[in-house]
């Protein structure tokens, strides 16, 4: 499986867990759910998809671990959810910086 697929496919996953982990939180109205959720699919999408297709010479699940924390920072600092929004981020990054060791 290529690179750029098993990116998209992760990518796809992560950014639909998030988004269904995310459906019982209370919003102050439609306009912000929509915003938050569509927000935080692009993120977790991109998490997903950067970590199989970026190389730094270290094991797919540390790449994943600075990726997920690193790209997960300044939306925990905007909303000052600290917590969950790095833990999912490093918890789904390291999931599937296994899978990329397993796969690629």
């Amino acid at each position: 499986m290529s690179k750029i697929i098993l990116g998209t496919i992760c990518g796809l996953a992560f950014g639909v867990i998030d988004v269904l982990i995310m459906i019982p939180l209370k919003y102050e109205n439609s306009r912000k759910r929509n915003e938050a959720m569509s927000a935080a699919f692009i993120e977790r999408f991109m998490i997903g998809f950067l970590i199989p297709n970026v190389d730094l010479g270290i094991h797919p699940v540390l790449t994943g671990l600075l990726l997920g924390a690193g790209l997960s920072l300044p939306s925990a600092i905007i909303t000052r959810a600290y917590a969950p929004i790095i833990g999912i981020g490093i918890v789904g990054s390291v999931i599937i910086g296994f899978i990329v060791k397993a796969v690629l």
